[in-house]
């Protein structure tokens, strides 16, 4: 179980993987990519942040067959742009890689970039291009409790 400040020691980490590179935008996928996106983004001054809202699983927890687009970038703000693509994790690889194919489709040009690589539950056969944390556990990130946080917290 992770704390923000876990999070954020793993997203400096990620921002000194991924500066030496060029970026003109970032995308971060919905939800998990939302809050590390957000610390990277200000760590390597990306102010050109775009969101691909994309769910593969639904409400009860179930996996769908493919991932589906909630919301995606039009075509022409990725076009000859090279985007970093941030999530939190990379566990099957079919959500990231989904949106991969749409920026190549669009004719941009994708770097990707994870908290936490799961190896063993990959299903593409890929890596992503940049990763700090290698592993095959279950990781919980302290966003995914807030919930646990609500039903405990006191009354105003």
């Amino acid at each position: 179980m992770l704390d923000l400040d876990d999070v954020a020691r793993l997203v400096v980490e990620l921002g000194d993987r991924v500066r030496a590179e060029q970026h003109d935008l970032m995308l971060v996928i919905t939800r998990g990519g939302l809050i590390p996106g957000g610390i990277l983004a200000y760590l390597l001054g990306v102010k050109n942040i775009l969101v691909a809202a994309v769910e593969f699983y639904d409400d009860a927890g179930g996996r769908r067959d493919a991932p589906t687009f909630l919301q995606f970038p039009a075509d022409p703000l990725l076009r000859d742009q090279r985007v970093l693509v941030v999530d939190e994790v990379w566990d099957s690889g079919r959500t990231i890689e989904a949106v991969v194919a749409r920026i190549r489709l669009a004719g941009g040009i994708p770097t990707t970039a994870v908290l936490h690589f799961k190896p063993g539950r990959d299903e593409t056969g890929q890596r992503p291009d940049h990763h700090v944390v290698e592993t095959n556990a279950w990781v919980v990130y302290p966003w995914t409790r807030v919930t646990e946080y609500l039903a405990v917290r006191p009354a105003p």
